[in-house]
């Protein structure tokens, strides 16, 4: 699959429909991995673009309709990466509070591979603008990447003004202690992979919790790692000059995590 289709609001997306998109950035998305027309995670993935769009718009946003432009699009391949971005021509910039209707984009390309090599990242002082919302607005996430690979590095890691580990630039990121699976408690997104990760190891019996962590302690870690919807899990190399043994990277353990969630058909 080399092309990328696009529709709004269920129709061709010409540049009538796009241009409000284009001319306004303000909205939200998710993106999937669909395979053979399921998706892992589909309720969340839904019940976030609901959310977000109350948050942002006021409104709501039906599920139905949006889930079958999914399917149509989705029909295109059987192994695809999908994006639902959500947008509204109707946004005032002069009246941004107003309750306005919302617009629905839905994309689907290429499926993406995981990176060849486990990620060395660096970690960098930064923090996105309402990092709860998986927004449009990705300009300082892929600037801060961008400067990590400039410096030797793979990707990058945010680290809050005050000092704690948050997430990475289209990542969360976990570590493990010993048998115990341990999740930065700062300001992020709260990923899909990470929810489904998290309530699966909740189902294997595995011991898992959150708290703050800082630079100064990744040593005492057995090993990290990156979660996302279009790689799953990846184990981190390194972060900074600290390196981690991916004999420690339990990779068995996530992959059942996660596979304790059913693909559900869109």
């Amino acid at each position: 699959m080399r092309h990328v289709w696009i529709e709004c609001n269920g129709k061709a997306a010409d540049a009538q429909l796009l241009r409000g998109a284009l001319q306004t950035p303000y909205g939200h998305f998710t993106t999937m991995r669909v395979r053979d027309g399921t998706v892992r995670g589909l309720d969340l993935h839904l019940a976030r673009l609901d959310a977000a769009t109350r948050a942002m718009f006021g409104s709501g946003l039906d599920p139905e309709p949006v889930r079958r432009w999914m399917r149509r699009m989705a029909e295109h391949s059987s192994d695809c990466m999908l994006r639902v971005q959500v947008f509204s021509r109707a946004f005032d910039r002069d009246a941004p509070e107003r309750e306005v209707e919302p617009d629905v984009l839905v994309s689907v390309g290429p499926a993406r591979s995981s990176p060849p090599l486990p990620p060395r990242l660096r970690s960098v002082t930064y923090l996105r603008d309402a990092p709860h919302l998986k927004h449009v607005g990705t300009f300082g996430l892929f600037h801060q990447r961008r400067l990590a690979r400039m410096a030797g590095f793979d990707d990058a890691l945010f680290v809050t003004p005050d000092g704690a580990i948050a997430e990475a630039s289209v990542w969360n990121i976990g570590f493990v202690a010993g048998q115990r699976v341990v999740w930065p408690d700062a300001p992020m997104l709260e990923g899909v992979t990470m929810r489904l990760l998290a309530t699966g190891l909740d189902a294997l019996g595995i011991e898992q919790g959150r708290r703050r962590i800082v630079r100064g302690e990744l040593a005492a870690f057995d090993a990290a790692f990156l979660a996302n919807a279009a790689s799953g899990t990846v184990a981190v190399a390194a972060i900074d000059e600290v390196r981690f043994a991916m004999s420690r990277f339990p990779q068995r353990l996530l992959a059942a995590a996660l596979e304790h969630h059913p693909w559900q058909r869109i």
